[in-house]
């Protein structure tokens, strides 16, 4: 008996190598995913403006990388002790200005230089609502629990999010002509949108990036949304607060995009990295026993061999752990 919608997810004509890199940008269900994908040892860089929701925000900050913008002191504003980026998520805020614009401009240059030479840019689009400073109209993509009455709250229309994401596109494809992009939806629910606004949103994103797929060769869908929404679809694989995806889904998730992503000889080594990482946190009882040192020390043979066949993986961790 079938108990779900039967869904064949198309494979990419090109799958994700272990050679490939990777940037990842977007919400908070980008990381998720490259979480995922660094665990097993790909060669990824997240989010380096830290989490963004929309798309004008995903596109001006892939436009920063590729003009190579390096961010100035006074455009960093004070509040509630912390110095903060409009541009950025909280996680470069610091009580000390300095530091904070070396943190945001560190990350900037790590971008700029992954960029050139990416072979993919994972997209996760998790809202169409925009905000706005009232004061200037400026854009902002992360509102540091400032006073609401500061902003004001758009909902991008379709067209303006295909445009701005356009421009990116042909911005990067400029600097890196053999990137290829793979766009996905959250699943995530903006549930303080309230449910009409949010599936309004929803909807706006999966039109446009439908549109840029049809428009771009290079550019692909994922559709991580309906996998949960569609295929899941039950209030037992999202959270407590039942807007995010639960452990179950989002492992549901990353199971259905390795196979329909991932390159099979990729997909074998995958495995064997897993086999290590979860021999990496076990935790025993007793450490000093003869069985497991007998089990580190098999391990970190499995290990020099993986390193001896792909020279490129990096078990730095592992070996000092099964070494100890």
């Amino acid at each position: 008996m079938d108990l779900t919608l039967k869904f064949d997810i198309p494979k990419l004509s090109r799958p994700i190598t272990y050679a490939d890199k990777i940037m990842l940008i977007g919400s908070c269900f980008t990381e998720h995913i490259s979480d995922r994908l660094s665990a097993h040892k790909f060669k990824i860089l997240s989010n380096p403006h830290g989490i963004l929701f929309n798309p004008v925000s995903v596109a001006h900050s892939l436009n920063s990388y590729v003009s190579r913008k390096i961010y100035k002191e006074e455009e960093l504003f004070l509040l509630n002790e912390l110095w903060n980026s409009w541009d950025h998520h909280t996680r470069f805020s610091d009580i000390d200005k300095t530091e904070a614009v070396e943190k945001i401009n560190s990350s900037q240059r790590e971008a700029t230089d992954f960029l050139k030479n990416a072979n993919w840019i994972i997209i996760t689009l998790g809202s169409a609502f925009q905000y706005y400073l009232k004061e200037n109209n400026r854009q902002v993509a992360n509102n540091h629990r400032a006073p609401a009455a500061w902003f004001e709250k758009k909902m991008l229309s379709t067209d303006v999010i295909i445009q701005t994401l356009q421009q990116s596109f042909e911005n990067i494809i400029a600097l890196n002509p053999k990137v290829k992009f793979l766009l996905t939806i959250s699943p995530v629910r903006h549930i303080r949108e309230g449910v009409v606004d949010n599936n309004r949103s929803k909807a706006r994103l999966i039109e446009a990036v439908h549109t840029l797929t049809e428009q771009y060769a290079q550019v692909h869908y994922f559709p991580a949304y309906e996998i949960v929404i569609d295929i899941l679809r039950d209030y037992r694989f999202y959270d407590i607060d039942f807007v995010h995806p639960n452990y179950l889904a989002t492992n549901f998730v990353w199971e259905k995009f390795t196979e329909a992503c991932v390159d099979a000889d990729a997909k074998k080594l995958l495995a064997q990295v897993q086999e290590i990482a979860i021999a990496r946190a076990h935790r025993p009882r007793f450490p000093n026993t003869v069985a497991h040192k007998s089990f580190k020390e098999s391990y970190k043979e499995k290990v020099f061999e993986l390193m001896r066949q792909h020279p490129f993986l990096d078990f730095t961790d592992e070996l000092n752990y099964f070494s100890s």
